[in-house]
């Protein structure tokens, strides 16, 4: 008889501490560099493989000399039911191309020879590890140089056990948070975070534009603060500067997904660069001044 997936074994408790209990972890000691330097985290998404699997390596090498303070891999996944077309593409180009989960991994590795510093959150979905074999991945990820985990399918209701022993790896589960998360789900949410909560700015899928989403996101992450001590980052919708530091005057950290990889799809690695250093150059600037 096979033994229990981590998603599917019952953890010993329900409740988890939400405070990552690795002080000197790679995200906890970049989060404490920026709350020192009074700016907020640029947190930059690619897919890993895309467009081929060699640009892919060069962009995740050089993202860190153009501003990115934090790195988000995307494993490729061929259902990614909350990306936009920009992602979705991504992902098949990715596949196409022959990525696989263990490709990623050494994609990790490869980084990690030349920068030890910059932390690397993988996200995707919960069917390729599944595949991989759950506790196999979460051993390879953090012998790889991992630092997080982003799931975006796996609810807390089956995520305990996973987040424990991804707590016993070193690995940080980052919770989701959405709009339309019920007050009364949320403590669930975060008791099972670490690192920092992916606060998603409004219903849809990434790459969607919104007009004013700092302004309607202010009062909804005052509340999120009060309720857990880990950074709060921001997704979904970042597409320019101005967007960008009208969110890091509020937030701790801004993510840029969908923007930056079609940028990398219509003109190259040079050009999602130069994006990025416009990116980490309106962020940097965006609390200078403030009162």
């Amino acid at each position: 008889m096979s033994a229990p997936s981590l998603t599917t074994e019952m953890s010993k408790t329900d409740t988890l501490n939400p405070a990552f209990p690795n002080a000197d972890s790679r995200l906890a000691r970049r989060f404490a560099a920026l709350k020192a330097a009074d700016r907020a985290a640029l947190v930059t998404y690619v897919m890993a493989g895309d467009p081929d699997p060699s640009a892919s390596r060069d962009l995740l090498a050089r993202l860190p000399a153009a501003g990115a303070d934090i790195i988000e891999l995307g494993m490729p996944f061929s259902d990614p039911m909350a990306d936009g077309v920009a992602i979705q593409r991504a992902g098949q180009r990715a596949l196409a191309n022959g990525q696989t989960l263990a490709l990623t991994l050494e994609m990790v590795r490869d980084f990690r020879q030349r920068d030890d510093d910059t932390p690397i959150v993988l996200m995707g979905y919960l069917n390729p590890l599944q595949r991989f074999g759950e506790d196999r991945f979460l051993q390879a990820a953090a012998e790889a140089g991992v630092d997080g985990l982003i799931l975006v399918d796996l609810p807390p209701e089956h995520g305990a056990a996973l987040t424990a022993r991804a707590r016993d790896l070193g690995l940080a589960r980052i919770p989701l948070v959405a709009p339309t998360t019920p007050p009364g789900r949320l403590p669930a949410l975060l008791a099972q975070g670490d690192g920092f909560v992916y606060r998603i700015a409004f219903n849809g899928v990434t790459g969607s534009r919104r007009l004013d989403i700092a302004a309607e996101l202010d009062s909804a992450l005052d509340a999120l603060k009060r309720q857990s001590p880990l950074p709060v980052a921001v997704g979904f919708g970042v597409r320019d500067g101005d967007t960008a530091a009208a969110i890091a005057r509020i937030a701790d950290a801004v993510v840029v997904g969908s923007a930056l990889v079609e940028r990398l799809a219509a003109a190259g690695v040079d050009a999602a660069l130069e994006l990025t250093r416009e990116l980490a150059e309106s962020i940097q600037g965006a609390r200078r001044g403030k009162s």
